[in-house]
């Protein structure tokens, strides 16, 4: 059972940062992964007056408030138009609507779980973390750092272009992912992050060139081989170490292959308007 001995609704981020300085304190994000937990908190800190509640897009970049919603980021237009729905499909399994209604960005990201598809698609996205203090730093860097007690304020996507896909492999339709998978390419570079691993979502390269004369099949059946090779997993009740490896190449073939289908389908569209 989780008790809460005093709650207060911060009304700067200063006040909340100072508060979240005492170990038994804690920062309240959906209260939906930290409702299970069994402890005793001694000062509930509430961020929903601070105005992280929107997405905001400016020229260059998406900002992400730490109180949206995985369903605002699940129906967000730009974001979705950006990443071919990637941003959609990464948040759309995840239990219902209700809970996606509830559960926020800042929290899924900040607790960088093993079983988080946010947190995969963030790092495939080349997202960033705005921390109070701290500042900015990259999703891939911010996910291996040890936890403290900043506090989280903004995710930012940056408006690059972009081709994107997200897969994934569940047991049932709205359980956590046995295995998650996005594919990106930003600027000519291929991004394969693998999360549910079970561990925490790992970013791997194309550092061998397997994909340096473009995506076809054979080349993504190559990559796809690399992946499964080279990933780390292991085994819990949704799956064994040596499956998810196999999983994980398939999908990484599946996901290149996909971008790939989007991009022809692209310049189809463009020649048929000419």
């Amino acid at each position: 059972m989780l008790t809460i001995n005093q709650y207060v609704k911060a009304s700067s981020l200063e006040e909340a940062y100072e508060l979240n300085q005492k170990r038994s304190n804690v920062v309240l994000g959906g209260m939906l992964w930290l409702k299970m937990q069994k402890r005793n908190v001694g000062t509930a800190i509430d961020l929903s007056g601070l105005g992280l509640d929107t997405i905001e897009e400016t020229e260059s970049e998406f900002r992400i408030g730490a109180m949206v919603t995985l369903r605002q980021m699940e129906i967000h237009k730009g974001l979705n138009d950006l990443t071919q729905g990637a941003a959609r499909e990464s948040v759309r399994h995840i239990v219902g609507v209700q809970f996606r209604n509830m559960a926020t960005v800042g929290g899924s990201v900040f607790g960088r779980y093993g079983f988080s598809d946010v947190l995969t698609f963030l790092m495939a996205a080349g997202a960033e973390v705005e921390l109070y203090k701290r500042g900015r730093l990259s999703v891939e860097e911010f996910a291996y750092l040890p936890y403290d007690n900043d506090i989280l304020t903004y995710v930012i996507v940056p408006k690059r272009p972009v081709r994107a896909a997200y897969l994934s492999q569940r047991n049932t339709k709205t359980d956590f992912p046995v295995l998650a998978c996005c594919v990106t390419e930003i600027e000519g570079e291929i991004r394969c992050v693998v999360g549910a691993r079970p561990m925490k979502a790992v970013c791997l390269r194309d550092e061998k060139g397997l994909l340096a004369e473009g995506i076809t099949e054979e080349s993504a059946e190559k990559f796809g081989a690399y992946v499964s090779e080279t990933v780390e997993t292991s085994s819990n009740l949704r799956g064994s170490a040596q499956y998810r490896k196999i999983i994980a190449g398939v999908l990484a073939k599946r996901a290149l292959l996909q971008i790939a289908g989007e991009e022809e389908k692209k310049e189809k569209e463009q020649e048929g308007r000419n």
